[in-house]
């Protein structure tokens, strides 16, 4: 059985992974194939190969992520919002979480 933290571990991460790419294009355009270990320096946590490629493939099939014909993604302006709104609703929970009540 595993732990509350472990769960809400995966929960964050792993099936939020759109948070974690798209913050990585909105730095620089960047290859598919180099995503993955970008995650993994850079976050701490090494997604699924698959799950990558399909997070990213669902991205570039919404709108939210464009690719170059070089084939360097890079976010869509739509992409930055949701990026941009994630960020803030993360902010909420942890302010939230952070509040006292007497």
């Amino acid at each position: 059985m595993r732990t509350p933290i472990e769960r809400l571990e995966e929960k964050l991460f792993k099936e939020n992974l759109w948070l974690f790419l798209m913050m990585l294009l909105s730095e620089k355009k960047r290859k598919r194939s180099d995503l993955r270990e970008l995650v993994h320096k850079r976050f701490g946590f090494m997604p699924g190969e698959m799950t990558s490629y399909k997070v990213l493939f669902l991205l570039e099939q919404g709108g939210y992520v464009k690719r170059d014909v070089e084939k360097y993604y890079y976010p869509a302006p739509a992409g930055v919002k949701q990026l941009n709104k994630g960020k803030k609703l993360l902010e909420r929970a942890f302010k939230m979480l952070g509040q006292r009540k007497a």
